[in-house]
């Protein structure tokens, strides 16, 4: 449906705050995955005394593992080097590995931990990196994230994104939570917290703050809440709907949908709230606006043609011109970080699907096997979406890569979860 006529009657804000006890995290169980893996043997790095669980090589590991180019060799009964020196390259490769990861951990005053590792080729027998950080135990599975995100920009020759962070609102009972996490659904903490829904997060471009509708005021209206000190205002608020914030790539602007004065219409409005500015008109339901990466163009969903297609326009306005001609409903378009593919939500017979449309050749490809997706959110290094789905009767999350060949689900026993958006 589109998201400006998907204001059900979703009212009454309860309590907000920046610092909520952290509930349990999500479970990820990873389908499929690339047809040629590259095998990775993920050494234990030498412990040290009271470090934190799980290790590091566990958490970066799961990190390969979920993003379906990897696969983990196994590295029970082989010993267990520290150092580059200790490596029997020929009996690493008897096991299949094309690379290894080896390292320790050492223990510093204040609770603190000084973190070595490696990446070594074991087919050419040389070393690929090499790094050493000092960290306290509140950042040890952010060090493990970043030690994937160096396996797998120096193995594919594409960034890691497993250290960024995914926002979703998360139904239990009558009670619903914007929540923030790691990419990965570890580290969960609640930003607001509602007796009824809230819809529509998205992280700014920085990272820092998080705009979303709320219905506190029983109406939908747009909020930008900072994620450091929880602080928030209202960004639109007027008459009708407020609803489909969306921001523009330098941080500035937002695109929202608003009722004020005819059916739901696309407006510009400054981060401050000033400069409200019309950008589309007529009778016809215009919605869920997306920024092109340089900031020039919209995305956005509209009947205008008789039925829901996505279409895009210039961000100084102008005539749209129809993107999506494949399907009778195509909603909820998601622009990749390269601005080379589009993302978006198609309607087959009675399946909502993720489907990904090339925008320079028109190709589309079906990423996903589920009956009922919304809300799809490319990564930040572009190579995955995430998107939400049911699954047992309740609202899971989940992630795909490009080519619909590695599904990952996440989620948590006795909840719903929905709205995802992914973040830097």
């Amino acid at each position: 449906m589109l998201r400006a006529v998907l204001l059900l009657p979703l009212l009454c804000f309860a309590l907000l705050g920046a610092s909520f006890p952290a509930r349990a995290a999500m479970e990820i169980q990873v389908i499929g995955g690339a047809a040629n893996k590259i095998a990775v043997a993920m050494v234990p790095f030498k412990a040290a005394p009271g470090q934190p669980v799980p290790t590091l090589t566990q958490i970066a590991g799961d990190d390969l593992n979920r993003s379906g180019q990897f696969r983990l060799v196994d590295v029970g009964g082989m010993p267990q080097p520290a150092e580059s020196a200790q490596v029997n390259y020929d009996a690493w490769r008897s096991k299949g590995a094309d690379a290894m990861v080896i390292g320790q951990v050492a223990a510093l005053p204040g609770g603190r931990f000084e973190i070595r590792f490696r990446l070594l080729d074991v087919v050419k027998q040389t070393q690929l990196a090499g790094y050493s950080y000092t960290i306290s135990a509140a950042q040890w599975r952010a060090t493990a994230h970043q030690i994937a995100n160096i396996v797998y920009e120096r193995l594919t020759g594409v960034p890691g994104a497993f250290g960024s962070r995914i926002a979703y609102v998360q139904k239990q009972g009558k009670s619903f939570e914007l929540r923030v996490a790691d990419a990965d659904g570890q580290n969960p903490r609640t930003v607001v917290r509602s007796v009824e829904p809230l819809i529509s997060p998205m992280f700014s471009p920085d990272g820092s703050r998080l705009v979303y509708v709320s219905f506190e005021d029983k109406k939908p209206i747009v909020y930008v809440q900072s994620l450091q000190d929880g602080a928030r205002r209202k960004l639109a608020a007027f008459k009708g709907s407020n609803s489909a914030p969306a921001w523009s790539p330098d941080g500035r602007r937002l695109a929202v949908v608003l009722t004020r004065d005819e059916a739901s219409q696309i407006y510009l409005i400054n981060a401050d709230g000033s400069g409200l500015t019309r950008l589309t008109r007529g009778g016809n339901i215009d919605t869920e606006p997306v920024f092109s990466p340089d900031g020039q163009t919209l995305y956005f969903t509209s009947d205008r043609g008789g039925s829901a297609q996505i279409y895009r326009m210039a961000a100084s306005g102008g005539e749209p011109k129809r993107v999506t001609f494949n399907g009778s409903y195509n909603v909820s378009p998601a622009i990749s970080p390269d601005g080379r593919h589009l993302a978006y939500i198609s309607r087959d017979g009675g399946r909502f699907s993720v489907v990904l449309h090339e925008l320079a050749s028109g190709q589309t490809r079906v990423l996903t096997d589920t009956a009922r997706d919304e809300s799809p959110s490319f990564a930040p290094n572009g190579q995955a979406v995430l998107y939400a789905t049911v699954e047992g009767g309740r609202g899971i999350l989940g992630t795909v890569s490009l080519d619909g060949k590695t599904r990952a689900r996440l989620s948590e026993s006795g909840v719903d979860a929905r709205e995802p958006a992914w973040g830097p």
